[in-house]
């Protein structure tokens, strides 16, 4: 006869109040180990500690999923850049700290890029436009994604006098497709090689590029 402790259900498959965010954590933590590839329902389930299908309820499927584990890594890339803002030393006046603020945005975003490959990887590796990258979940602690930080950073560049008013337009693009192509380079391409002092000077540089070109 069965013990009375097999009649009782399973109830450590149901112990998440938010079964949602549970399983998006669960994405996370996949894709930090093995990236976007590694983002499947099955896993993320297993490492929830739920059933299979109690999946269902939240994501129709793993692109579903991924989608949202993908806007969740922009976010903590966001908090991220948010972090090197605040460890900023005082400046001395406004357009020292613009430009340090706007430098700080892709050193965050290179940082995050080397200590985090496998969410950096899943950040950008749903096909999507711009309304994905600019989502509320794809925010950080400020309410801004990554995205919205380097175009604050721009605007302070244009408030104190650095960046001419009439070359501001599209130049978050510039910038943007400029450091990820280098983080790109660092993390998945022939400059993963480099020594970290060397590609963190590597980083400034292009920094450097960036605000002589813009």
């Amino acid at each position: 006869m069965p013990s009375a402790e097999n009649d009782k259900p399973n109830r450590e498959t149901y112990r998440h109040g938010d079964l949602r965010n549970a399983l998006i954590e669960a994405g996370l933590e996949l894709a930090r180990q093995g990236g976007p590839e590694a983002v499947v329902l099955r896993a993320a389930t297993r490492q929830a500690g739920v059933v299979p299908n109690a999946a269902y309820r939240h994501f129709t499927d793993r692109n579903a999923l991924l989608q949202a584990v993908s806007q969740t890594a922009m976010a903590h890339l966001a908090r991220t850049m948010e972090a090197e803002q605040a460890a900023l030393p005082p400046a001395t006046d406004e357009a020292a700290a613009a430009r340090a603020r706007f430098r700080a945005v892709g050193t965050g975003y290179l940082r995050f890029a080397q200590e985090e490959p496998g969410l950096f990887r899943t950040a950008f590796h749903v096909p999507g436009d711009m309304a994905h990258a600019a989502a509320p979940t794809a925010a950080g602690a400020a309410g801004k994604t990554p995205f919205e930080l380097l175009g604050a950073a721009l605007d302070d560049l244009v408030k104190a006098g650095l960046l001419p008013e009439d070359r501001r337009p599209g130049a978050e693009f510039l910038a943007w497709s400029a450091v990820h192509g280098l983080a790109a380079l660092l993390i998945d391409g022939p400059l993963r090689g480099l020594h970290p002092t060397q590609a963190h000077d590597a980083g400034q540089h292009v920094i450097d590029m960036i605000e002589r070109g813009i």
